[in-house]
């Protein structure tokens, strides 16, 4: 099964499931359709509906898949490659890192920033949680898991790099594209090849079986302290490539039009307008 959350004309939101075009659900987006009771049941039933109404893909306008995320929780340094690339070692323990559902953009959205001269790509697996999950185990925590999403964790170095803590880098508003789909657990592989490219560029292609730490065991970890709710994203980490880990450094520049894809999912295209004036804040 997929999902996704489009756009519509009048700027209101609808889930969706995808059926050769997308079939409009009577849901604000996928985080409110996941969060009812026998959600699958209730796409199954509107996909055998007589003579369903269908969006063309060649007409769908994609939302952030699940726009109104209660937790969006991150995950760095999780590819041993990314991790040695930024001269560090392994972690015992996942590193976390939270955004707000503000940071959200859509599959192909314009993303604009302002205020940053380093905005950096990371190309990332989401998982979208379909479950309730407080102190669960491991599989608990990979039963909870409704599917999986594209997502790019859009970096402003020069912001993170100012302390220690990366939050001010890395939950700008408007930057982190979703989408444009999410793929049930059940339809999904069990590894997955991520890849980003810079204007054509391919800059990035690891695959999440080489990951530190997997979905599942990064569910559970997170829920030891916080709960997870159906419809909050977990961001998986990125693979090596980044743009700060390259010598010299290489950062997006306006106009420059980012993909980020994974096999079996599908693919973001995002072009970025960068005002890289320096703020006066502080």
């Amino acid at each position: 099964m997929r999902l996704a959350t489009l756009r519509s004309t009048w700027g209101t939101t609808a889930a969706a499931a995808v059926e050769g075009g997308f079939l409009p659900l009577d849901f604000p987006d996928v985080g409110a359709l996941l969060a009812t009771k026998d959600w699958r049941r209730k796409v199954d039933a509107a996909v055998l509906a007589v003579a369903p109404t269908l969006i063309p893909a060649s007409e769908a306008h994609f939302a952030p898949l699940v726009p109104n995320a209660g937790k969006v929780i991150c995950c760095g340094l999780n590819y041993g490659d990314h991790i040695q690339e930024m001269g560090r070692d392994l972690p015992e323990f996942p590193t976390l890192f939270a955004k707000y559902s503000d940071t959200l953009v859509g599959a192909n959205d314009c993303v604009e920033v302002h205020g940053s001269g380093q905005v950096d790509w990371e190309a990332e697996l989401a998982v979208v949680v379909g479950a309730d999950l407080y102190r669960a185990d491991e599989s608990e925590s990979r039963s909870a898991i409704a599917g999986y999403t594209v997502a790019n964790d859009i970096s402003m170095r020069d912001w993170q790099n100012r302390t220690l803590q990366w939050f001010q880098g890395k939950a700008w508003d408007r930057t982190t594209p979703v989408g444009p789909v999410m793929v049930t657990a059940d339809e999904a592989g069990e590894s997955f090849q991520v890849r980003g490219y810079v204007d054509g560029d391919l800059v990035q292609d690891g695959n999440t079986s080489t990951l530190v730490f997997g979905p599942a065991k990064l569910l559970s970890y997170i829920s030891q302290f916080t709960s997870l709710r159906p419809g909050d994203l977990v961001l998986t980490g990125t693979p090596g490539g980044v743009g700060m880990g390259m010598k010299p450094p290489r950062f997006l520049q306006n106009g420059d039009v980012l993909i980020t894809e994974i096999d079996g999912i599908g693919r973001l295209e995002n072009q970025f307008r960068i005002h890289a004036a320096a703020t006066t804040a502080i």
